[in-house]
């Protein structure tokens, strides 16, 4: 194993979904893991975009949306990235 590479321990019942996974994809289960390690923001990493995107709209706008506003575009996020995870249920 090289010096910048561990490994981590599963389930084996999750061993053979990643494995399912990484087939249906092209890919390793190597790649599958760091992928998504990679491109998962971490909850810091969402609270920095977030006032990123509050002083974006501050600037345009010139007034930040209330809390109100705030809540309502998180519940349609939160709804639509359901609906694009899960096509089925939202048809």
């Amino acid at each position: 194993m090289a010096a910048d590479e561990t490994s981590i321990k599963v389930s084996t019942a999750a061993r053979d979904r990643l494995a399912q996974l990484a087939a249906e994809h092209g890919t390793t289960i190597r790649s599958l893991v760091e992928d998504l390690a990679q491109g998962t923001p971490t909850q810091a990493e969402y609270a920095e975009r977030a006032e990123l995107a509050r002083a974006e709209l501050a600037s345009a706008l010139g007034t930040a949306p209330s809390p109100e506003a705030e809540a309502k575009a998180k519940t349609l996020l939160e709804r639509l990235s359901g609906a694009a995870r899960h096509p089925q249920a939202a048809a």
